[in-house]
């Protein structure tokens, strides 16, 4: 089993990514099984072949212990670690070739925490790949993108796991923005150029030394730009996953 978890900012459409690649995998007669780990979620665009609600009740534990949501959260996330042996057994029973997993909404839940890791690692015997999904909102303005991948670098520091960076929504996105956002994950030069142009602030400042310290990282890899409405990028998207799961099993 391949395992690759997509993380996101929240809103960047992680779901509807993981229902999108499931189905662009399957068209290749290719099996695939979703498993959901957000103990919060209401709905969902897919059935989950395995899902975390099934373990952890996120309502009972808010009445149980008084928690707010964001508490609340938190404890399901921490308590899912406890299951993760069941979820396994459950994929195991199913053996699809890929494992999608969609991650909690709000990231830092799930990618900043202890148990975040610990699941990875754990339910995927430590052979598995990441999605970092960014809202396409996110290139309005270089600042704002090079938060982003400080973002994504720090997401993969976290994991230490093959990444793919992928912009969602492109569907949205005007064309001169689209070909600006293309331009900036391709040459990053242009991005630092970016920032010449406009008037010197703190913000600013920070943001073109933060690039460059990614930039001398060697932090900056490839974004594909993907739309789950019409399946733009999704190709690519699978194909890197092909690449990134065959080289692993090549070491």
């Amino acid at each position: 089993m391949n395992f690759t978890f997509i993380m996101g900012t929240a809103g960047s459409g992680k779901s509807a990514l993981a229902l999108a690649l499931s189905s662009r995998i399957a068209s290749s007669d290719v099996s695939t099984a979703i498993v959901n780990l957000d103990p919060g979620v209401r709905w969902l665009p897919y059935s989950p072949d395995v899902d975390i609600r099934d373990y952890v009740n996120y309502d009972k534990l808010v009445d149980q212990y008084n928690l707010g949501p964001n508490g609340a959260l938190v404890a399901c996330v921490d308590a899912a670690v406890t299951h993760v042996a069941s979820m396994r057994a459950e994929l195991e029973k199913l053996s699809p070739d890929y494992v999608i997993v969609d991650t909690p909404g709000q990231m830092e839940l799930f990618a900043y925490r202890d148990a975040g890791t610990l699941i990875a690692s754990s339910i995927s015997e430590g052979q598995f790949s990441t999605i970092f999904l960014a809202d396409s909102i996110f290139l309005n303005r270089a600042s704002d993108f090079v938060s982003l991948l400080l973002l994504a670098y720090s997401v993969q520091s976290r994991f230490m796991a093959p990444q793919i960076n992928c912009v969602s929504k492109v569907d949205l996105l005007p064309r001169s923005v689209y070909e600006k956002g293309i331009l900036w994950t391709t040459e990053p030069e242009a991005l630092l150029d970016e920032f010449v142009s406009e008037k010197p602030t703190l913000r600013s400042e920070i943001s073109a030394r933060t690039l460059e310290s990614l930039i001398d990282l060697g932090a900056l890899g490839e974004f594909i730009f993907t739309s789950s409405n019409t399946g733009e990028g999704l190709d690519d998207l699978y194909a890197q996953i092909q690449r990134v799961h065959q080289a692993g099993e090549d070491r």
